[in-house]
């Protein structure tokens, strides 16, 4: 195992993010030597970010806690051609009316987990539509697509899963890994950026960077990537049965995003304590090596810890408080996710399974169905039997709302207004 001196590529490797690095000495020594500048990109293709994007987001908080300066690179430009990374299919083209809107609702996650300012350690946000809107086409290709092979374009995992898969790949997409080399090489100009960190799937483009730099203007230029990430079983962070872990409350309640973390595969919790928390590694150590039923306490500090972060000390302690007195005490808590109907229209009645979808309960009617017919839905705490059930003004419980609930831990509150 190599010796690190840095502070943060320490950390780095022993909380598990390391996967990939162009020059893992080099990188070191820089990081161990002098403040040093990285950015990670995000596109902006919905309102919000999902628990996927959570350790990107992670490493940029711990890069500044260790005295180091993170650029958030927001794809306001890229967003508009598209990132075939692991895609099967072209991403349908958004107006850059909608590109703006996500963009303001992201923004809104990193100020949680950032400290931005003016200061040599400051966070930074900027948006890559500022200098490629800019770009003329035919000067663009003359001065760096020249640097590009196609042939060395069309063995990288983005190209060749698609053609492989007979998938077509549109050339706005070819695209996409030329200008984000080129935003490395803008923020190596604009902010003296050195370091572009991304997930193992953006490799090829990080090190198209890296080498555009080094031929357009001699910089030397870092590439550091994480591991792909996925639970135990298999399946990829971010999206679940009931859709999307967004980190924006507006899209997901901190109460369900708490129910998010403490439902973690048994094989996971340590290393989501390591990645998602800043828990010492000793303390987490302790917790992971807990059995039976002392792992759910393990789990409840990992919901704790993340849900801190992402919405703040009072959301916390009352999604945990929420769920005591749920499940533990069986009561049916005033701070459970709640959504207002008319009570016109459930006068009038609506189906089952179209309000667990509305209420975010199921991701269709679809789904909800499916939930129902496997017994996994409940009224009031009572199951549904018949999936063409509708549900009336009558449902109201005795505290004046409807409980719709989908499994065990999932639980929705209907307020008639």
């Amino acid at each position: 195992m190599t010796e690190l001196r840095s502070e943060f590529m320490k950390t780095f490797r022993d909380r598990g993010y390391m996967h990939q690095c162009t020059d893992l000495e080099a990188l070191d020594a820089a990081f161990a030597d002098r403040p040093v500048t990285a950015y990670i990109g995000f596109d902006c293709t919905a309102r919000s970010l999902h628990v996927g994007s959570l350790m990107q987001i992670m490493i940029l908080r711990r890069m500044q806690q260790a005295g180091h300066k993170p650029i958030v690179l927001m794809g306001g430009g890229t967003t508009k051609v598209g990132d075939p990374s692991g895609k099967d299919e072209s991403r349908p083209v958004i107006t850059d009316e909608i590109i703006q809107e996500n963009m303001d609702g992201i923004k809104k996650v990193f100020e949680k987990f950032l400290t931005f300012g003016d200061g040599p350690t400051d966070a930074v946000m900027v948006n890559n539509d500022d200098w490629l809107s800019e770009l003329g086409y035919i000067r663009f290709l003359r001065d760096y697509g020249r640097h590009f092979s196609i042939n060395r374009m069309l063995t990288f995992d983005s190209v060749k899963l698609r053609l492989e898969r007979e998938q077509s790949l549109s050339f706005l997409e070819f695209n996409y890994m030329i200008l984000q080399a080129y935003d490395f090489v803008e923020l190596k100009k604009r902010f003296n950026c050195d370091l572009q960190i991304g997930g193992s799937d953006q490799w090829g483009n990080i090190v198209n960077g890296t080498e555009l730099g080094r031929r357009t203007n001699s910089f030397n230029l870092f590439g550091l990537t994480t591991p792909l990430l996925t639970t135990s079983s298999g399946a990829k962070m971010g999206k679940t049965a009931a859709g999307a872990i967004w980190l924006n409350e507006d899209m997901l309640s901190p109460y369900d995003y708490w129910q998010f973390w403490r439902n973690t595969e048994d094989a996971d919790v340590g290393r989501f304590l390591r990645l998602f928390t800043e828990l010492p590694l000793d303390e987490i150590a302790k917790l992971e090596k807990m059995q039976g039923a002392e792992l759910n306490e393990a789990k409840k500090v990992l919901a704790n810890e993340c849900t801190r972060l992402a919405h703040g000390d009072a959301a916390a302690e009352e999604a945990a408080e929420t769920a005591r007195r749920t499940f533990e005490m069986g009561e049916t808590a005033e701070s459970l996710p709640t959504t207002e109907i008319p009570k016109a229209e459930l006068d009038e009645g609506i189906p089952a399974f179209a309000l667990f979808n509305r209420v975010g309960l199921s991701p269709s009617s679809s789904e909800a169905r499916k939930l129902i017919k496997g017994g996994g839905a409940r009224l009031n705490d009572e199951k549904i039997s018949d999936e063409k059930l509708v549900l009336t003004s009558a449902d109201v419980n005795e505290t004046g709302r409807i409980k719709l609930s989908a499994g065990k831990k999932r639980h929705h509150l209907i307020l008639p207004s």
